[in-house]
């Protein structure tokens, strides 16, 4: 069974456009919750452009699924979520300026700069996840350092879906495969959307988890929060 993690980063950034509480961060990630979602995650950026770390503390009270917190490890982000300790971290890449994540790590190069994070997590009970491309050395460096996760960048699969499905997930499931033997585990993250999400979850059959935001946002503009979340959790069960 593959979970469903919801990222209410989206949900900020509605609310950091007025400036006041609406919509109520915290009552989102409840009501996810309430409606089937098996986790919530939050990316806090360092200019707080949606997520606050105020945001990630609030929640921390009130989280009673999975709680997920994505970002780079710089002191600052590292300290909060040393402080919070959440379920997983799942470190990404992201310079500060950049608009959304658009690429894994690089295993190797930052190898030693990864392993020391790594450590300081897991030595405080975290669950750490490398956001990674499907590339044989990066998931093979990412075994080394001692990751206990990778969440694989899948921007790419959703760009290629429409125009050729089975070339779009061929490179993932290799990966996975390879990531499997390795003993790490595997989640998925952006641009899952309702169209190509069950190809992705059926082909990469090792799949533990996967976090979808901006996908769930815009579906529930329309559907309605209850029902999208309900519809991308069967999408991950048939």
């Amino acid at each position: 069974m593959t979970r469903l993690s919801v990222n209410i980063n989206k949900f900020a950034t509605l609310r950091n456009a007025r400036g006041n509480n609406l919509p109520d961060i915290v009552k989102a990630a409840k009501d996810c919750e309430r409606f089937g979602a098996e986790g919530i995650t939050v990316h806090p950026r360092p200019d707080e452009r949606h997520i606050r770390y105020e945001d990630v503390l609030m929640l921390k009270e009130v989280v009673n699924t999975e709680f997920n917190i994505e970002g780079f490890p710089d002191q600052r982000f590292m300290d909060l979520v040393l402080q919070v300790k959440p379920a997983q971290v799942t470190l990404v890449p992201d310079a500060p300026e950049v608009l959304t994540s658009n690429h894994g790590w690089d295993t190797l190069s930052n190898a030693s700069f990864l392993s020391e994070k790594i450590i300081a997590l897991q030595s405080s009970g975290i669950r750490v996840s490398l956001f990674i491309d499907p590339v044989a050395p990066f998931i093979e460096g990412a075994g080394k350092v001692g990751t206990d996760r990778i969440e694989f960048y899948t921007g790419p699969y959703a760009a290629a879906f429409p125009i050729n499905k089975e070339k779009a997930i061929s490179d993932y499931v290799i990966a996975a495969k390879f990531a499997t033997s390795l003993g790490l585990g595997i989640n998925a993250g952006h641009d899952l959307n309702l169209s190509n999400l069950r190809y992705f979850n059926q082909q990469v059959t090792d799949l533990m988890e996967v976090s979808i935001g901006h996908a769930i946002i815009c579906d529930a503009i329309y559907l309605g929060l209850e029902n999208t979340i309900q519809l991308y959790l069967r999408a991950l069960n048939s």
